[in-house]
């Protein structure tokens, strides 16, 4: 990878670059409703939530907004705890919303049943 460049694979979902503070580690950032999220105005891309790399010994911390790095503050051990406790339960809720399963109207009728 080169430093500045945001790699960027539809069909693994997924953007990949080097940290933005210059320690030479690379970043992966899934793509997807509970995870990171991409958008491009026709000249600039920006990548949403920040990325904070706070398993690496740089634990740096930053926004990809229009093309730009944006720095944000550090994160206390606690926040980032809270921080990672977090993205877990929205990914796990995003997977058990879309996980296979009988037909919408089929489903709606079931919970009713249930109730």
């Amino acid at each position: 990878m080169d430093a500045g460049v945001l790699y960027v694979s539809i069909p693994y979902r997924t953007c990949g670059h080097l940290c933005c503070c210059g320690c030479g580690h690379e970043v992966v950032t899934p793509l997807s409703p509970a995870q990171w999220s991409i958008t491009y105005d026709g000249e600039n891309v920006s990548l949403a939530p920040s990325i904070g790399n706070w398993a690496l010994p740089c634990r740096s911390h930053y926004w990809i907004h229009d093309g730009r790095v944006r720095w944000s503050r550090r994160y206390s051990a606690a926040e980032i705890t809270q921080n990672r406790d977090r993205d877990r339960r929205l990914l796990d809720q995003n997977t058990a919303e879309h996980r296979p399963g009988p037909p919408t109207r089929l489903r709606r009728l079931l919970q009713w049943w249930r109730r």
